[in-house]
């Protein structure tokens, strides 16, 4: 797989993890919140596995790079967050989505 689609693996899994990490937080049903949290784990653990495969492994990416992924991720979650606001979802706290993003890149070391 070249580094584009890979690069694009990336961000659609991390996408999902965050979306559903907001979701579970904005939830008070513990049984829905289970599922938010298994559908956030395989996301996080596909998105780990793709990380893996893209150079530099061990450093923060290229700075172009760390930009753009970080603005698709954060632009992917806001309008899929929006659009579960428009379905009547309740309690989504938009303001955590940057926050999140910037955590998981730091734990995949992309930052």
């Amino acid at each position: 797989m070249n580094r584009s689609k890979l690069l694009e693996l990336l961000v659609s899994n991390l996408t999902t993890a965050i979306v559903h990490k907001i979701l579970e937080k904005a939830i008070d049903k513990p049984e829905v919140a289970e599922k938010y949290i298994k559908e956030m784990k395989n996301s996080w653990e596909i998105a780990k596995n793709y990380r893996e495969k893209i150079n530099p492994i061990h450093k923060a990416l290229p700075v172009h790079d760390i930009c753009e992924l970080r603005t698709k991720i954060i632009t992917k979650v806001k309008a899929e967050l929006n659009l579960r606001i428009s379905k009547g979802y309740t309690n989504i706290n938009l303001s955590l989505v940057e926050e999140f993003v910037d955590n998981y890149l730091k734990e995949l070391k992309i930052l």
